[in-house]
């Protein structure tokens, strides 16, 4: 026994007992979102920070060696100039020295204003760099201060003098120049390793971090995925449990649509029966005494009983005409003829009869190798052939219809087709329209004999409707719907 209908929830409450996962999704795509934006916001200002850490480090740090560098090679050549001038055989006086000396007095005080603007300490250089770059200018002012003393002296013909003064004095505070210069590159170099520390420091925190991120994500999407494949999974058991439920549903409509088209026959076949028998009996026996009272009267001359005579016979007319109206009627709702000589018979019966009542040419065509064809599944068959018909003198505005019945590779192939107006399938079977119904109706009963029904049509190119029924599933719909 199935269960009550109070006991089992409909297909709308069933799903709303399915919880929905979009919420929980929705928070963990906004939380990984989030740390992809936090991210790429921390990755950026971490390399403005290196680009400007080494455009004001590094690339200065370089540039303030080469000017320091330029101050050592003046030096060297300042060495070169004053071995040159104090060399007993030197061919040119004091004085003439002066214009290489100012030149490169020039040079050493540039390169001193440069290096100034290019110095970049670190918190282990910074104090001594400081006091090294403060000796270099004094360093630098002294030696040009004995230089233009040396210089004046020699203008006044003091040459011997200068010369004492030159290998005492400057020779000694150009080393010291040298030495400072020197020092200081190497407080640059150490300025340089200290600046490669620390780079390295940030890209090892940079690629620490991208490992953490890597990992928060892995994790974030690892409780996602099983999440969704857990949320999935019990929705899915659910889904299955309703698509069982509804399958179940199913085929008890089904069964039951079997079982209303057998009572729909049976009703018909009543109702041609009583047709046939009751009122064909009755309108019967009113013709006979209609006809006997005019044989009564035919002997009598009078002009009343002539008048009536002409009366009885016109009702007699009436009477026969509406007999055979209830027998056509009686064919009509379940055909004698289908169940005494079989479905090919009752389908050329059938074509005969919707000519006759409609004016449009159906020609019937029949190819079996075996007619037999159960009766209850033959009216199903002819149901379907009768909706198809009545379908193409209501829509179709064809002249003309055909009909044919064969059997072919085990099936048996029924196919009625038109050369109408035609019409854009899906639009046709409508289940709110009567004849997308009848179209149900037809598909109904293929489907209660296993077997196929299909219709092709397109404006101004007909209609066809054909079905395939294997000739195993032609048994009595009893047998099915039980």
């Amino acid at each position: 026994m199935s269960e009550p209908r109070g006991e089992r929830p409909t297909p709308r409450e069933f799903l709303a007992e399915i919880p929905s996962p979009s919420r929980r999704l929705w928070a963990g795509l906004c939380v990984i979102l989030s740390a992809f934006v936090v991210f790429a916001l921390y990755a950026l200002h971490e390399i403005r920070w290196l680009e400007d850490f080494q455009v004001n480090v590094v690339e200065k740090n370089r540039k303030d060696s080469l000017q320091l560098l330029r101050l050592q090679n003046d030096a060297y050549l300042l060495a070169i100039s004053l071995r040159d001038l104090t060399l007993g055989e030197s061919k040119y006086p004091m004085a003439d020295w002066r214009a290489a000396f100012d030149r490169l007095h020039s040079d050493m005080n540039d390169a001193l204003r440069l290096e100034d603007r290019f110095a970049v300490t670190t918190p282990g250089t910074r104090e001594m760099a400081r006091d090294k770059r403060a000796q270099l200018r004094l360093s630098l002012a002294d030696y040009w201060h004995s230089t233009d003393r040396a210089f004046a002296l020699a203008a006044r013909g003091r040459e011997a003098e200068a010369r004492r003064l030159i290998q005492t004095e400057l020779e000694s505070k150009r080393a010291v120049i040298s030495e400072i210069a020197a020092r200081l590159l190497a407080l640059n170099y150490q300025t340089q390793v200290e600046a490669a520390e620390t780079i390295n420091l940030v890209y090892g925190r940079v690629k620490r971090d991208v490992l953490v991120l890597v990992g928060v994500l892995f994790l974030l999407a690892l409780g996602t995925g099983l999440y969704v494949f857990e949320a999935n999974r019990r929705t899915f058991e659910r889904l299955h449990h309703l698509a069982e439920q509804l399958q179940s549903q199913s085929a008890q409509l089904q069964k039951l649509s079997w079982k209303l088209i057998d009572v729909q026959e049976e009703t018909l076949r009543r109702v041609a029966r009583d047709l046939h028998d009751e009122f064909g009996q009755i309108l019967t026996a009113i013709g006979a005494v209609l006809s006997r009272a005019a044989r009564k009267s035919e002997g009598q001359n009078s002009p009343e009983v002539a008048a009536l005579v002409r009366e009885v016979q016109s009702v007699q007319g009436i009477v026969q005409e509406t007999l055979q109206k209830v027998r056509d009627q009686s064919q009509m709702f379940h055909p004698a003829i289908l169940d005494d000589f079989g479905l090919e018979q009752a389908l050329r019966w059938l074509a005969r009869q919707f000519a006759r009542q409609t004016g449009i040419h159906v020609s019937f065509e029949a190819s079996m190798a075996d007619g037999a064809v159960p009766p209850e599944a033959a009216v199903h068959l002819y149901r379907i052939v009768q909706e198809a018909l009545s379908n193409v003198a209501r829509h179709s505005g064809s002249p003309e219809a055909r009909v044919r019945l064969k059997e072919e590779g085990g099936c048996l192939s029924l196919e009625i087709e038109d050369c109408g107006r035609g019409f854009e399938g899906p639009a046709r079977s409508r289940r709110d329209s009567p004849e997308g119904l009848g179209l149900m109706g037809m598909r109904e009963r293929a489907e209660h004999l296993n077997g196929t029904l299909a219709i092709r049509s397109a404006p101004g190119a007909g209609t066809t409707v054909s079905v395939r029924i294997p000739r195993r599933e032609l048994k009595p719909s009893v047998e099915k719907a039980s």
